[in-house]
């Protein structure tokens, strides 16, 4: 093999290496994608619907979606309009990468390799926002009855936060509207209450026009009747006349022979004049009649007609009276909740105050019980002191009593004769009867320990004077006086008797301390 066949199979080869180089590098861009080929250049190459070439290990390509997509655009809740109305709106918006120099550059540094999925995603929240600003530019009324002008003010706000990215809003349409409390339907509602109702004055109004017309055309076609009648009776009665006329100038000469056959004539005449007559009266009342008839059916359309409307008004105010009755019923269970939580409170106050009263009460019962078994116990403790004192009174004996009694005297006496001592001048006047004063100072402790002597002989049935005159002859024989247990009572049973009382008021003393 010589050289120069070296050369042209290396050459080949080259050639060969080459095609293939070129065959992989080889790109065709669809028209709904850009293919982006950088890395050799500065600027990057762009292919849209054509083909280009790609070095491989020196250059790249990246894609950027170019088609149309749709955006879906809500507002994710109720939206305050210029009205202070909350809606809630679905709207679409078709969206694409501008196709540009500058716009796809921008593009570029956004969307680059991104799927459509990805480009809806990252537009939305950008859209939503500011279809919510224009929301809060705009009546419910203008809303909803313009929704182009609407969707084109979306489309001008949001674009230009689109030039930003690169992104160009195509098309922006409402798709749903709806409003918090309901008005949209009751706005549809009041509009066709209007056209119903102006649709039925028209009618109202045409119906009247016809009838009007009707009953006219009928009244001129009647006077015409009428006139024509008038004038045919007219013209006979004027024939009749004539002919009765020339009857009478041919017949002059007849008048006398024919005078009750004439008469006859005239009278018969004359019946079928008033038959005429009454006739052409009885139609013309028939024809009052039928313009009678008439009027009341216009009259009872036209009522009608004010009758339906008049309940149409009617209906509207009941709506509305309605409308209002839920409001006040809403308002009177808001402050019925109010009053049911005052109420509740108070309650609940009530009954804190309660338990305190009954606490107190519980506390005041309590000292009562226990003042009452002081009471109780006092009174128990008095009766059985009581009764001691009884008891040791039983152990006396009749000559117990009879030595107390007798040891009590010389205290008695000295207690009555207490007051004298406290006397410091005694003035003594002489009342000329024979006594003095001081006769009657010396009798008084007598005269008081007498009184009581008998006061305790009408008490206890014992008589002192006779006891201290017990042992003499006289009470013994002849009064026959005989005191039981004076010579068996000794001065130990007596003090045994003394002690046990005593013992008895010093217990009764304590109970009522």
């Amino acid at each position: 093999m010589g050289l120069q066949q070296i050369i042209i199979i290396v050459a080949i080869l080259a050639i060969i290496l080459l095609l293939g180089i070129i065959a992989s590098g080889y790109v065709k861009a669809p028209p709904d994608k850009a293919f982006i080929i950088s890395g050799m250049k500065k600027e990057p190459k762009i292919l849209i619907g054509r083909a280009g070439i790609k070095i491989p290990f020196l250059e790249r390509k990246d894609t950027l979606v170019l088609k149309q997509v749709s955006i879906d655009i809500k507002t994710n809740g109720y939206v305050p309009t210029l009205d202070f109305i909350g809606v809630d709106i679905d709207a679409v918006a078709k969206v694409r990468v501008k196709t540009d120099p500058e716009g796809i550059k921008i593009a570029m540094k956004n969307f680059l390799n991104m799927d459509e999925k990805s480009i809806v995603l990252a537009l939305t929240d950008s859209l939503q926002g500011n279809m919510r600003e224009i929301i809060g530019t705009v009546k419910l009324k203008e809303l909803n009855t313009d929704r182009k002008k609407f969707g084109d003010e979306v489309q001008e706000k949001a674009q230009k936060d689109m030039n930003a990215l690169g992104i160009e809003i195509i098309s922006c349409n409402i798709q749903k509207i709806e409003d918090e409390k309901g008005l949209i339907v009751a706005l549809g509602q009041d509009n066709m209450s209007q056209i119903q109702k102006d649709a039925s004055i028209a009618k109202a109004q045409a119906d009247k026009d016809v009838a009007i017309a009707e009953a006219e055309a009928r009244r001129l076609a009647n006077e015409a009747q009428v006139k024509a009648e008038t004038e045919i009776a007219s013209k006979q009665n004027e024939l009749r006349i004539k002919q009765a006329e020339l009857k009478k100038e041919s017949d002059v000469k007849q008048a006398e022979a024919d005078a009750a056959y004439d008469i006859q004539k005239q009278e018969q005449r004359k019946t079928i004049e008033i038959a005429t007559a009454n006739a052409n009266i009885a139609k013309q009342e028939r024809e009052i009649e039928l313009k009678r008839k008439d009027v009341e059916v216009t009259e009872q359309t036209l009522e009608a007609e004010i009758k339906k409307k008049a309940e149409a008004e009617k209906f509207a105010r009941q709506q509305k009276a309605e409308a209002e009755l839920f409001e006040r019923q809403k308002k009177a269970e808001a402050e019925k909740f109010e009053r049911l939580k005052e109420a509740e409170a108070k309650k609940v106050q009530a009954e804190a105050e309660l338990f305190a009263k009954t606490q107190e009460a519980e506390g005041i019962r309590a000292v009562g019980e226990a003042e009452a078994k002081a009471i109780e116990a006092k009174g128990i403790a008095e009766a059985e002191a009581m009764e001691k004192k009884a008891e040791a009174m039983k152990k006396y004996g009749q000559a117990a009593m009879i030595e107390m009694i007798v040891k009590a005297l010389p205290e008695m006496a000295s207690a009555i004769a207490q007051p004298l001592n406290n006397i410091d001048k005694v003035t003594i006047i002489d009342s000329g009867k024979g006594s003095t004063g001081v006769d009657s100072v010396g009798s008084y402790v007598p005269t008081v320990l007498a009184q009581t002597i008998e006061t305790v002989k009408e008490v206890t049935g014992l008589d002192l004077v006779e006891v201290m005159k017990a042992g003499t002859y006289d009470a013994k024989v002849t009064k026959n006086i005989n005191i039981t247990g004076l010579e068996n009572a000794d001065g130990a049973d007596a003090a045994v008797a003394a002690a046990a009382i005593k013992d008895a008021e010093q217990d009764a003393r304590l109970s009522e301390e």
